[in-house]
């Protein structure tokens, strides 16, 4: 990896939509798609440089399109198993990992991925 690639970040989706309790569960698709255009919007605070964001969404998420900055994927199962499978083929990419999913957490760093958690990416 050059110092030019860009930073992998992997964002859960439905952990991070549900971190606040304002009624996400009302409409889990709309909640995704307003992380996924604020994301769009405001990258990722705190981290300079270049970053390539995938939102990883699952269940009624499903379907969220893709828009210019942040790549949207639909895992097919669970969607901690898929971001574990994001990780596993960045091929030693550093990679950013947002959850607060402590199961999640500990397999993404055995990994070699970073975590944080969804403050990170929420206001």
């Amino acid at each position: 990896m050059t110092e030019d690639t860009p930073l992998l970040v992997i964002v859960d989706a439905a952990n991070v939509v549900g971190s606040v309790p304002d009624g996400w569960w009302r409409d889990r698709r709309g909640a995704a798609e307003r992380l996924r255009d604020r994301l769009a919007a405001d990258g990722v605070p705190g981290r300079a440089g270049p970053v390539e964001i995938v939102l990883v969404v699952e269940g009624a998420a499903r379907g969220v399109e893709t828009v210019p900055g942040v790549r949207v994927e639909s895992a097919p199962g669970s969607g901690d198993d898929h971001m574990v499978e994001l990780v596993a083929r960045a091929g030693g990419r550093p990679c950013l990992v947002v959850t607060a999913d402590r199961e999640l957490r500990r397999r993404v760093t055995e990994l070699g991925a970073e975590v944080a958690g969804p403050r990170t990416v929420r206001p």
